[in-house]
């Protein structure tokens, strides 16, 4: 069985999410870091509420969320699903959570979503 070689790109990804899980689970007081991830909705005011201001697309919407679920179900760390979706998903913790998720090659076509959404070139 061939294996292919880790890139340093992705080991740099996931040295930065440790980092950035390490830093928020420090910060703030112990109830903030003990609270469970809240439910959220894939309404439209959550929409807003993340700072999108193009075009409301509930599948669209609910496929980017779902990325940064699995990445916090990946990492268990309760502020990462919420900075992840922050600015309409164009932090740079969506982009450690498509690398950690291995959805690189998925980039072009979520590049797409988030312009949609988002109403402006994202930066990913």
């Amino acid at each position: 069985m061939h294996h292919r070689p880790t890139s340093i790109s992705t080991q740099g990804v996931w040295a930065y999410m440790a980092v950035a899980l390490v830093l928020q689970m420090t910060s703030g007081s112990p109830t903030q870091r003990t609270q469970p991830l809240l439910t959220h909705h894939l309404t439209k005011r959550s929409f807003f509420d993340i700072q999108c201001k193009g075009v409301y697309d509930k599948s669209i919407f609910a496929r980017l969320d779902r990325i940064c679920e699995d990445c916090y179900n990946l990492f268990r760390e309760t502020n990462l699903h919420s900075s992840c979706r922050k600015n309409c998903f164009t932090t740079d913790y969506f982009k450690g959570c498509l690398e950690a998720l291995q959805l690189t090659d998925e980039m072009e076509q979520v590049q797409t979503w988030i312009k949609q959404l988002h109403g402006a070139e994202p930066g990913v």
